[in-house]
């Protein structure tokens, strides 16, 4: 057992961290609650546009009349990875990073020997981590702090020109899906090509529906638009998973020093 004096000076040194993590997970949750309120709010919109998409394009069009259904054989590839640009959020960050490296790992391997596998970091961390064995393309930790649908459609825009142009193959996002804030999933997600998921049977109803102008005309027009919106709703979500996991983080660091302070105390006492 220390003396007293160390025992005081162990004492005032965890009420010191405990009030910084109370602090912080005060701030987190006051920043979770506008993300919060952001994602959920963008989400409905989201999930209809996805819905007239595939009412829209049904099994009449062939996805390779397309250009964003192409599916060619996969030579480049590009990785969009979401990370924060802050620490103390728990594992938040160290998923993200540990899954990049499975899947260039397990799904393109090849690709990575000849150096056909490229990275955009939208987050600090990400950039810190991933820099150190792979290519980044880009880096966009400004977005992390003050996401603007203008911004982020930017980069959007770059991604769907360079897949038109077949400089990519393959286009995936790595991020962690909002659930609530106790909860985040960690998703990888394609992006491009675009795919047709199969629509449930209940909304599965034969309309006829008059186009003006052609079908094929206003999925040209309409899925550049709605990839703008998932990338950024990808965004808010990551932003709002990152709040949420350090708030949690936060709240059990503040927990963890309450119990040493109570057996400080005991043992001061």
């Amino acid at each position: 057992m220390g003396s007293l004096k160390e025992i005081r000076v162990r004492i005032a040194s965890v009420q010191s961290t405990q009030k910084i993590t109370g602090a912080m997970k005060m701030v987190s949750a006051a920043k979770l609650r506008k993300a919060q309120n952001a994602i959920i709010s963008l989400r409905p919109y989201s999930n209809k546009l996805n819905e007239i998409l595939q009412r829209v394009s049904d099994n009449t069009i062939a996805s390779d009349e397309l250009s964003l259904f192409e599916e060619r054989p996969i030579e480049h590839v590009l990785l969009v990875v979401l990370t924060s640009n802050r620490g103390l959020c728990g594992s938040f960050n160290v998923n993200v990073t540990k899954e990049v490296h499975r899947v260039i790992e397990e799904k393109y391997a090849q690709q990575a020997a000849k150096g056909n596998v490229q990275i955009i970091c939208i987050g600090k961390k990400g950039k810190e981590q991933l820099s150190k064995k792979y290519q980044i393309l880009q880096s966009h930790e400004e977005l992390i702090d003050a996401p603007t649908f203008y911004k982020s459609s930017e980069i959007a825009t770059y991604l769907i020109n360079e897949f038109l142009n077949k400089k990519l193959d393959k286009v995936e996002i790595i991020y962690n899906r909002f659930i609530n804030p106790a909860t985040q999933t960690l998703v990888t997600e394609s992006f491009l090509p675009v795919t047709q998921t199969t629509r449930n049977s209940k909304n599965n109803t034969n309309s006829d529906y008059i186009f003006e102008p052609s079908k094929e005309t206003i999925l040209e027009e309409l899925i550049p638009k709605i990839l703008k919106l998932q990338f950024h709703k990808t965004i808010i979500d990551s932003i709002a998973s990152e709040h949420g996991a350090r708030m949690t983080a936060m709240h059990k660091a503040t927990d963890n020093a309450t119990e040493i302070l109570r057996a400080l105390k005991l043992k001061y006492n």
